[in-house]
C-alpha cells in the first residue's frame, strides 16, 4: 500500500508538471509578438547554422573594383563593402559569430550563476552574505565598463570576449537565481522535505530546481540581446572579433567610414544587430507573460 500510494503521488506530481507546461505553451501561442518573435529568432539560427548552403558567395573573396558597390549592384544583392566583398554573405556568416557571442556566455553565465545563487539562496546565513557581496562587488560596475575592461586586460579574441562577457552575466542571474531560491526555501513543503528527513541536494533536486530554473532561464533569455549588443560594441572597439572574420560589430567599425559614401551599406550590419536583439527580447517577454500562472 504505501508503495502504490507513493507510486500514485508521483503520477499526480508528473501529470501537474505536464498540465503547467502544456499551458505555457498555450498562452505562448496566443501571444501572436512573441510567436513572431521566436520565429524571427529561429530564422536567424538556421541562417546561421545553414551559411554555407544559403550565402552566394565566399565572405573572404573580395574584388576592389567592386569596393563599396551600391544595393541592388548585380551580383551584389545589398552591395559590397570596403574590400569588394559580397554583403549579403558576409550578414549571414556573420550570423555565426554574432549569434554565438550572443548565446553562449549567456548559457555559461546561467550555469555557474544559477548553481552559485542557488546554493547563496537555500544555505543563507553567512554563506548568502559572503557570496552575494563578494558578487556586488562585480555588479557594481557597468557591464559595458566591465566587459571592455576585462577583454583590454586579456587582449582581444573570441575565447577572450567570451571569457570577459560571461563574468559581466554571471552577477546579474546569480542575483535573481538567489532570489527566487529565498522565496521557494520559505515555502511549507520544503520545511516539510526537512523535517522528514531529507538532505539538501535531495531537497534542492527535487523541489527547488523545478521552481526556480523558469524564472531563471527567462531572465536569462532576456540578456541574451545584451550580450550580443556587448559583443558587437567589443568587436567595434577592436576588443572582439579579429579580422577578417564576418562579425556584425566588426563589420559597423570596418564600414564606418563608408557611412558617407553609401550610408545604407554601413547601416545594414546595425540592422542585423537591430532586429536579432529586439527579436530575442519579445521572445523573452513573451515566455516571462507565458510562465506566469495569474496570466
Amino acid at each position: 500500500m504505501p508503495d502504490t500510494a507513493a507510486n500514485i503521488t508521483e503520477l499526480a506530481k508528473i501529470e501537474r508538471s505536464h498540465g503547467y507546461w502544456r499551458s505555457v505553451w498555450t498562452r505562448f501561442l496566443r501571444d501572436k509578438v512573441a510567436v513572431c518573435a521566436g520565429l524571427v529568432a529561429a530564422g536567424l539560427v538556421l541562417m546561421a547554422i545553414f551559411a554555407p548552403w544559403i550565402a552566394p558567395a565566399d565572405p573572404l573573396d573580395g574584388s576592389m573594383i567592386k569596393r563599396l558597390s551600391p544595393i541592388g549592384t548585380e551580383g551584389y544583392p545589398l552591395g559590397a563593402d570596403e574590400l569588394g566583398r559580397d554583403m549579403l554573405s558576409r550578414l549571414i556568416y556573420g550570423a555565426r559569430l554574432s549569434l554565438f557571442m550572443g548565446v553562449v556566455p549567456v548559457l555559461i553565465a546561467f550555469a555557474i550563476g544559477s548553481a552559485i545563487g542557488i546554493a547563496a539562496g537555500y544555505l543563507g546565513g553567512w554563506v548568502n552574505t559572503i557570496t552575494m557581496r563578494t558578487l556586488d562587488v562585480l555588479y557594481a560596475f557597468p557591464s559595458v565598463l566591465l566587459a571592455i575592461a576585462i577583454s583590454g586586460a586579456l587582449g582581444a579574441g573570441i575565447l577572450n570576449g567570451l571569457l570577459s562577457l560571461t563574468v559581466v552575466f554571471i552577477p546579474p542571474i546569480a542575483r535573481v537565481a538567489e532570489s527566487v531560491t529565498t522565496s521557494v526555501r520559505k515555502l511549507e513543503y520544503i520545511e516539510a522535505a526537512q523535517a522528514s528527513g531529507a538532505s539538501s541536494f535531495q531537497i534542492v533536486r527535487q523541489h527547488v530546481l523545478g521552481n526556480v530554473l523558469g524564472p531563471i532561464f527567462v531572465y536569462a533569455t532576456s540578456l541574451i540581446s545584451v550580450s550580443m549588443i556587448l559583443a558587437a560594441g567589443l568587436s567595434f572597439l577592436g576588443l572582439g572579433v579579429s579580422p577578417p572574420n564576418a562579425e556584425w560589430g566588426l563589420m559597423l567599425n570596418t564600414l564606418r567610414n563608408a557611412i558617407y559614401v553609401q550610408p545604407w551599406l554601413a547601416a545594414l550590419p546595425g540592422v542585423m544587430i537591430f532586429l536579432t536583439s529586439i527579436s530575442f527580447n519579445m521572445l523573452s517577454d513573451g515566455l516571462r507573460s507565458a510562465m506566469d500562472v495569474k496570466q
